[in-house]
């Protein structure tokens, strides 16, 4: 891969990831560059993000809907509110074991595995709301 340069712009959307600790999305991002550098277009921001994720300085996390960013780039867990969808880390450690364990039993050659718990954060258990349609269960019958 080509070395990338770093410039102004990169460095302002790699510190707004960085003051985060709520896995931000590029909208939430470009919004926070622009307060610093107004003449900054989306579409910088957006390459910028993408550059930084795959160089891996940030990571980008896959979500329904926009994707986030976590400056946190370890193998780790997250939870996600299905109420007023907040993104957080798991304080737990990243499991290797589970990889191990597929390989065992599949004969795959796990590189990485990504899990997300869903449910409801104490904020929004403690003023419920209706939870969006994909996250309702069906009762048995």
């Amino acid at each position: 891969m080509k070395a990338q340069r770093s410039t102004y712009q990169r460095q302002l959307v790699a510190d707004a990831v960085r003051s985060h600790r709520d896995h931000p999305s590029a909208d939430q991002i470009y919004q926070e560059v622009r307060k610093k550098e107004h003449r900054i277009s989306r579409g910088t921001v957006y390459r910028n993000l993408k550059r930084l994720a795959e160089s891996g300085e940030i990571r980008q996390v896959k979500m329904t809907g926009a994707d986030r960013f976590d400056w946190h780039v370890a193998p780790h867990y997250h939870l996600l509110c299905v109420g007023c969808g907040v993104l957080m880390d798991v304080p737990l450690p990243y499991r290797a074991d589970f990889d191990q364990a597929i390989e065992r039993e599949t004969g795959y050659l796990i590189s990485y595995h990504r899990m997300t718990f869903e449910g409801l954060c104490p904020e929004c258990r403690r003023t419920p709301k209706p939870l969006p349609r994909e996250t309702q269960r069906c009762p048995a019958k």
